[in-house]
């Protein structure tokens, strides 16, 4: 069976940082792009950053570029999302997602249909 398992939620104050980890059992990651999702309550679940099976292409979305990185180690099988500069507004439990299929566009990589294997998520609380 394939698994992803979310990991490195907590609780943050406003400006500071949380890595997140994405790990795969019951397969190997090397074939499948990546995605970071996020949903706070009362609210959709949104795209936060996605990655390419190879890494080589990586998208995010507005609200959280040039704060957020993604990245992934295949030999380690995980993919990770750094998060610096958090906001109140980036609260939400997060999750990571494996489709086989690669990206498609950049629009599609952010778009939770795209995706066939979703992990339990990883809370993020940030307050002051």
């Amino acid at each position: 069976q394939l698994h992803l398992v979310e990991s490195g939620g907590g609780l943050v104050q406003p400006g500071g940082s949380l890595r997140l980890s994405c790990a795969a059992s019951g397969f190997t990651l090397d074939y499948y792009a990546i995605g970071w999702f996020r949903q706070a309550p009362g609210k959709e679940r949104e795209g936060v950053s996605c990655i390419s099976s190879s890494g080589g292409s990586t998208n995010y979305a507005d609200s959280v570029k040039g704060r957020f990185t993604i990245s992934r180690d295949n030999d380690k099988n995980t993919v990770y999302l750094q998060m610096n500069s958090l906001k109140v507004e980036d609260s939400a439990i997060y999750y990571c997602a494996a489709v086989s299929k690669g990206l498609g566009s950049s629009w599609s990589g952010l778009q939770f249909g795209w995706y066939d294997y979703w992990g339990q998520g990883t809370q993020v609380l940030v307050f002051s």
